[in-house]
């Protein structure tokens, strides 16, 4: 039975456990989030669902330090990343609330040939399942929920087992913020019984964020019940550094791509491909700066042993290692990998934490196609000072989203999500409005008299 609880990632103390629901709990989620598309999701208006979300920003901000302080506990996030992860997702909801009116307004079709008119017409489908990482616990679950929720469809939650606190503090604002009982329902459920519920006859679709495999298993599900799926997965980003004319602001950029939440984010920049007139530079000041961070503790034991498995099977198949240390229960410290070959396990292997792999390429050509062999295809980062080569690589990269010259740049309005093993679908901006919803096309031919 899957155990919901509250584990000092430092310590491994237990600090608080919830009970899994029982199969009567979770099946009575899914029939009250039907019962609420049926009186609520199908019947409010496009100005009563803004409001109602925007207040899901206002209460995220007013309890930021709350629910800073619950994540700080649950995978020990640091409480400043924590404050800007909670910042972040009310600007999410907030960015619907404003949209909202624009993005579900009726597209008239011009029409080739016959009389009347037709139009398409934004319309909710229905309940959704929503599963949910433990890496961002509030904002993964806003770039779900909150167009969702303005188009009218209903949610239900499974937050990861180590997320129980933050998972119950979100449901208490949506029921605060005024929405009908079932509009957004929490449950602490199981894989087996989230099994059942993907089969369900009220669900219409789902919504995973998390690793390759859980999203292979819940597709297969999905696909068995031809429900519509949204899979954001696993990534080994791409770096790419062609030219530079200010060595210690690329590093800089290097550094804070690969250190965000101590590494264990998806669309990190874990693989710095570097030009070979520029890569003993930048190897030599990219590992100074990365062994002088100072990461806090992974988000279990388990997490950092993980880590611990794959670098020292990179170095067993001939790769260098630059580490400052020894992993320490859930610490595991910064380090730098080079010389990693191809017919390494590490190579094509995401890293989820402090450890980057530098990789040396002879031209721009090189730099695309070691780029591009992966099997994810996420995030990527191009830096350079000449745009015409960032714009021909940028465009040539097999992946969802490229950031030139930036890193920590998305932003609510921006669409996110990646191509190959790193899934299907996108999240925030219009795009992620658009997933979920039934494009009705509504053609009058001519009026009844």
């Amino acid at each position: 039975m899957t155990q919901y609880a509250v584990t000092d990632p430092t310590t491994g103390e237990l600090l608080r456990s919830f009970p899994t629901d029982t199969d009567e709990q979770v099946t009575a989620a899914v029939e009250a989030a039907q019962a609420a598309y049926l009186t609520w999701g199908r019947t409010s208006s496009v100005a009563d669902r803004a409001a109602l979300i925007r207040r899901v920003a206002e209460l995220h901000t007013s309890r930021r330090d709350e629910l800073a302080a619950i994540i700080n506990r649950e995978m020990g996030k640091s409480i400043d990343d924590s404050l800007g992860e909670v910042d972040f997702s009310a600007a999410i909801y907030g960015f619907y609330a404003d949209n909202a009116e624009k993005f579900l307004a009726d597209e008239p079709i011009e029409l080739i040939e016959g009389e009347g008119e037709a139009v398409v017409r934004r319309r909710p489908l229905g309940v959704l399942l929503g599963i949910m990482p433990w890496n961002y616990p509030y904002y993964q679950v806003a770039r779900f929920a909150g167009p969702n929720l303005t188009l009218g469809n209903t949610i239900v939650l499974k937050h990861a087992p180590q997320c129980p606190e933050s998972a119950a503090a979100l449901q208490q604002i949506f029921v605060d913020a005024g929405y009908p009982e079932g509009a957004y329902v929490n449950i602490y459920a199981s894989n087996e019984q989230i099994e059942h519920v993907i089969g369900h006859p009220s669900i219409q679709g789902v919504s995973l964020t998390g690793s390759e495999r859980a999203g292979a298993a819940v597709a297969e599900v999905a696909g068995r019940n031809l429900k519509k799926v949204v899979l954001e997965l696993g990534g080994s980003d791409p770096f790419v550094v062609l030219g530079s004319d200010d060595l210690e602001a690329t590093v800089e950029a290097a550094v804070e791509a690969r250190m965000e939440n101590t590494g264990q984010a998806c669309n990190a920049g874990k693989r710095m491909i570097v030009h070979e007139s520029l890569y003993d530079d930048f190897v030599a000041l990219f590992t100074e700066k990365m062994l002088a961070t100072q990461p806090g503790a992974l988000s279990s034991v388990a997490a950092a042993e993980r880590l611990e498995q794959q670098v020292s099977a990179a170095v067993s198949e001939g790769a260098s290692l630059a580490g400052a240390g020894q992993r320490d229960g859930a610490h595991f410290p910064p380090g730098v990998l080079t010389d990693v070959g191809r017919d390494s396990g590490a190579y094509r292997e995401e890293l989820f934490g402090p450890v980057a792999m530098v990789l040396k390429v002879s031209d721009e050509a090189e730099a695309v196609e070691v780029a591009n062999d992966t099997p994810y295809g996420l995030g990527s980062y191009v830096d350079t000072n000449d745009p015409e080569p960032a714009a021909r690589v940028a465009d040539q990269l097999d992946a969802g989203m490229v950031f030139v010259n930036g890193v920590g740049a998305e932003g609510a309005e921006l669409p996110f999500g990646g191509v190959k093993r790193s899934g299907f679908g996108r999240e925030l901006g219009r795009y992620g409005i658009d997933e979920f919803v039934n494009k009705k096309l509504i053609r009058t031919v001519r009026p009844r008299t």
